[in-house]
């Protein structure tokens, strides 16, 4: 069976649409399943029936019932991302987008439509733009950049930590990234409630998305040009900057994109490894007994719930064959990141520890993988880590099964994650760090346990002897080396 098969009997008989409840609810035209509408509230059960009826590679319906191949197979997914001479990101390939299947107003067109960015380019132009985004990408100072990440945690827990409460979705895991892209960009200032929310509005096609889009481009737009006037040792003054010579508008659009998949992949990403480490008995049980760091939880997370549960499209340059099924020339394909993770043959017991393994999809492959990547991981890193370290104590304040999902093609991300813990005092942002290293080591503290409460206050330097002898000796002590570290000396 194609995807392009969507007459489901030759004839012009009008088919019948089977009642909520009967097996083939959910089946469009061509008995293919569609992947949208109730019918498809759980994607994962979908990809499931998809993967038992077709194997690695299935036929389905988009919204609108339009055509579309969904690769499941982790090995399929890898090679299709890998193979540029088969398949491609430029839309404009794409038969139903030719010939008007899609129409201007289909609720994934902003998904769809053809843009002037590396993630849509090919060839000699997408080495031209690429390698402007991974230019400026090599510039970013990864050690500033994580003490930065360590200081807004401090100032967004700062605002919560003495009510003894707090909603972890809305108030830590949405802003995080957004202050560390905001610095990133050069455009600190900007940081605020709204571009947050718009950040959050644009991608999911609302009615506000245009407005939203608007108010990020402007932006975007206005850095662009103070940037290009009075360049600093930022990632869009080095974009502006590349050899690749990019224009404003090649400019904005790109950090466009790269700020608004950075800020959605993050910001879902946090919220998940939060409430793994919160809810889930290996984690809580393997972090308590310091067998597995942060940044394994992290990895954890990418396998089982990747920020991104899929990328579309991707379209076939010629006719070829994947996964046992003729993929015709024109024909589009969803990367399946979420089904291509949970593929039982690179993972047949889902219960089992991926530690160490980093060959999920979360962030792709080939020529179009996530160029930020690692700044991703280090948000959620140092991110969660201090936090945790702030209120070692805090527990979920609700049942698990009261957490609640928003669900899309793209993504599916927790509404709220409500905690509580026993109330603590601001701290100075500009403090040195109760451990800066400790992502790099286990963590043994008790997550969602209430502490015991003791007398004796925490420590905020070493001894004083080791302190005195590095002086006598002319040479910085371990305090001093770290506080310069801290600082940035």
């Amino acid at each position: 069976m194609t995807p392009e098969s969507l007459s489901p009997t030759g004839t012009d008989e009008p088919v019948g649409t089977p009642p909520p409840g009967c097996p083939a609810h959910g089946i469009g035209p061509g008995g293919l399943r569609r992947l949208y509408g109730p019918e498809a509230e759980d994607l994962g059960a979908v990809y499931e029936k998809l993967r038992a009826e077709h194997g690695a590679v299935a036929p389905a319906l988009l919204h609108d019932d339009v055509p579309v191949w969904v690769v499941l197979g982790h090995t399929e997914n890898l090679h299709m991302v890998r193979t540029p001479s088969q398949f491609c990101r430029d839309t404009r390939l794409w038969s139903a987008l030719q010939d008007g299947t899609v129409k201007p107003d289909h609720p994934l067109m902003p998904h769809f439509a053809w843009q002037p960015i590396c993630s849509h380019a090919e060839g000699e132009e997408h080495l031209r733009l690429r390698g402007a985004v991974n230019g400026a990408v090599s510039t970013i100072d990864h050690r500033g950049i994580r003490r930065h990440i360590n200081r807004a945690t401090q100032q967004l827990v700062n605002k919560f930590c003495e009510e003894g409460r707090a909603e972890l979705v809305s108030q830590f895991a949405e802003h995080l990234p957004m202050v560390v892209m905001c610095e990133i960009l050069g455009m600190p200032e900007e940081y605020n409630d709204q571009i947050v929310q718009a950040a959050r509005d644009m991608p999911k096609g609302t009615e506000t998305a245009i407005a939203s889009n608007a108010y990020l481009m402007d932006v975007l737009m206005r850095l662009t040009a103070r940037r290009r006037a009075e360049p600093e040792d930022d990632f869009t003054s080095h974009l502006i900057n590349h050899p690749a010579r990019l224009t404003d508008d090649e400019v904005g659009q790109h950090l466009r994109i790269i700020l608004v998949a950075a800020y959605e992949a993050t910001a879902n990403l946090l919220a998940n490894v939060l409430r793994v480490v919160l809810t889930d008995p290996r984690f809580r049980a393997q972090l308590n007994g310091g067998q597995m760091t942060v940044p394994e939880a992290v990895e954890q997370s990418l396998w089982d719930e990747p920020p991104f549960s899929t990328v579309l499209p991707y379209v076939a340059k010629q006719e070829t064959e994947l996964g046992g099924q003729r993929i015709r020339r024109s024909d589009a394909l969803i990367l399946g990141i979420a089904p291509g993770n949970v593929d039982p043959r690179v993972r047949p017991d889902l219960k089992a520890n991926m530690q160490g393994n980093r060959s999920h999809l979360a962030f792709g492959g080939g020529p179009h993988e996530c160029p930020g990547q690692d700044i991703g991981r280090a948000i959620a890193d140092v991110g969660v880590d201090a936090l945790l370290t702030r209120l070692p104590d805090v527990q979920l304040a609700c049942e698990e099964d009261e957490l609640s999902w928003r669900g899309t093609l793209s993504n599916r991300h927790l509404v709220e994650l409500p905690v509580k813990f026993g109330p603590k005092p601001q701290q100075d942002v500009m403090a040195r760090p109760a451990h800066p290293l400790a992502s790099q080591r286990p963590i043994s503290r008790q997550v969602g346990t209430p502490q015991p409460q003791t007398a004796t206050p925490e420590p905020v330097a070493p001894p004083v002897a080791p302190m005195q002898a590095s002086e006598a000796t002319g040479r910085p002590g371990m305090f001093q080396r770290l506080l310069r570290w801290w600082r940035g000396n």
